[in-house]
């Protein structure tokens, strides 16, 4: 039994083989997201779990641009835990975007989706021996990458926008990792909108109540 190998069966669920890495990064995934919502610390240790075994699923099935976000998503994740836990020390507050940062993330995003998406639609012509398939939605998927680091960025800084964008994700990433039949991956990603959903909700209650304390 090959762990790290998406052909690695662990169960069936509604005739779909679920696979070891597949299930493992999944729970550990759902695992994290929720401790975010929380604004727990553990959300990170437990992120670079699903992290790792992600990068080992996008890789099989052609999925390039998450396969380099989760390289990103590592970096940036010790970061966070880093940061999160000088604020237990520090009572690092949460913060909100201005109107001129929200619309400069949102151009951000746009022309660098653009970008990756053209570099990733040639990437096998570029380097063959590591790409062997064209990358699958490479568009689409950029986007989910692009997003993903700007969002991830924003929750590592304890900005609540980070949630807004997290929803734009998962609702892509649902679609994407349906068509590409890792069915599990894209049920995960349900979970994680409604987690997302609750998360901006529970964030934003407590910039807010935050915000009343500091006009006391």
């Amino acid at each position: 039994m090959d762990f790290f190998n998406i052909k690695s069966v662990f169960f069936t669920l509604a005739n779909y083989p679920v696979s070891y890495i597949e299930f493992t990064g999944s729970i550990a995934g759902v695992a994290a997201v929720w401790l975010a919502t929380r604004s727990n610390i553990l959300t990170w240790p437990l992120g670079l779990i699903n992290i790792i075994l992600f990068f080992l699923i996008f890789w099989q099935v052609s999925l390039y641009s998450d396969v380099f976000l989760q390289v990103y998503f590592f970096i940036i994740s010790i970061y966070g835990w880093i940061n999160w836990s000088r604020e237990q020390k520090e009572h690092i507050p949460l913060w909100r975007l201005s109107s001129y940062q929200r619309w400069l993330t949102f151009s951000v995003i746009i022309l660098l989706t653009l970008l990756m998406g053209f570099l990733m639609s040639r990437i096998h012509h570029v380097f063959p021996h590591l790409f062997e398939s064209p990358a699958a939605f490479p568009y689409a998927d950029s986007f989910v990458a692009v997003a993903s680091v700007i969002a991830n960025t924003l929750m590592a800084k304890r900005i609540v926008e980070n949630w807004i964008l997290w929803i734009l994700v998962n609702l892509f990433g649902v679609t994407i990792y349906f068509l590409k039949d890792i069915i599990f991956v894209s049920i995960e990603y349900l979970v994680f909108l409604g987690l997302a959903i609750v998360g901006h909700f529970h964030w934003r209650r407590e910039f807010f109540e935050q915000h009343k304390l500091e006009t006391k």
